[in-house]
């Protein structure tokens, strides 16, 4: 993972916890007998910010989607029938959501309200969306991860453009989860959770791609998760099971490890704060939001 130093350590503190109120303790529901084995009380996921610096999340299992203000308060945005994975917000305000019941979802947070977006492909329903990335154009790229893993390499990664072409970019992939295009949008980064690795998929100018490769290889029980990348093409990689979120150099070198103060279920990544130079954490094993300061020597934030 690194050649001649050591990764940087970088701490992290709690920014916000979900209150208590919030909790469903000892609720069992379906996604998370499939997905964690045992009753969750909460999952975290989907971190990102709005224009007014509010942190928007999702738990996956309840159906629910939160609103944290800048000083750590909790507001229910909604709460509706499905399993909301990955959220990102259009530069036009529209707030849209992976979700892994139903497809793609866009959300109206003045009332709560949940719609479709996309559900299906050829009438055919997706396996279970798990995350999403929003090119400056418009494009929205997003995974189909369902149940698939090294058993059963089958997920694949979408991309949906403005006027509503769908295409199927990789159908081999063994857990497509968070992705991410670097700053020319001519590569698609995606982490492979049960691959425990970060493939490259370079977009060809006929729209498809070739050559996809793994960029970076990891460890664990689980494996990496969300994806974020600064404006030096450092990429930023959530780990599921190991309690770190790791920083990975242009040519695949871990120039970092940014570690949990809380559980080791680190399972996404959002910048922001002033001038955006924090990174958000979901640790969804203690349902908390982590925050890390970046502005260090060796790490380059986008503007």
């Amino acid at each position: 993972m690194y050649l001649d130093r050591p990764p940087r350590v970088i701490e992290t503190r709690v920014f916000a916890n979900m209150p208590e109120k919030f909790r469903r303790k000892g609720v069992r529901t379906a996604w998370a007998d499939a997905n964690r084995g045992q009753p969750a009380d909460c999952f975290l996921e989907g971190p990102a910010f709005d224009s007014n610096g509010d942190l928007y999340l999702v738990d996956i299992p309840f159906g629910r989607i939160f609103r944290v203000s800048p000083a750590g308060a909790w507001t229910l945005v909604a709460e509706y029938e499905g399993w909301p994975n990955g959220l990102k917000i259009h530069r036009d305000g529209r707030i849209l959501i992976a979700d892994y019941m139903h497809g793609l979802m866009q959300l109206e947070p003045r009332n709560g309200t949940v719609s479709p977006v996309l559900t299906s492909r050829n009438s055919e329903s997706f396996k279970g969306c798990n995350d999403l990335y929003i090119a400056a154009g418009g494009d929205i790229y997003f995974t189909d991860q369902g149940q698939t893993g090294l058993h059963d390499p089958t997920g694949r990664v979408y991309r949906l453009t403005p006027d509503g072409r769908l295409d199927c970019l990789l159908s081999n992939a063994p857990s497509p989860n968070g992705l991410v295009l670097d700053a020319r949008e001519s590569v698609l980064f995606v982490a492979m959770t049960r691959d425990n690795g970060v493939w490259r998929a370079p977009l060809m100018r006929d729209g498809g791609v070739a050559k996809v490769g793994r960029f970076c290889a990891l460890f664990g029980t689980s494996g990496p998760d969300g994806l974020a990348m600064d404006e030096a093409g450092r990429l930023i990689v959530a780990h599921a099971s190991l309690g770190h979120v790791f920083v990975f150099a242009p040519d695949g070198e871990c120039v970092a490890r940014i570690k949990s103060c809380a559980g080791r279920t680190c399972t996404n990544v959002a910048f922001g704060g002033p001038e955006r130079r924090q990174l958000y954490i979901t640790e969804s094993e203690t349902g908390s939001v982590l925050v890390a300061d970046l502005d260090i020597p060796g790490i380059a934030l986008p503007r």
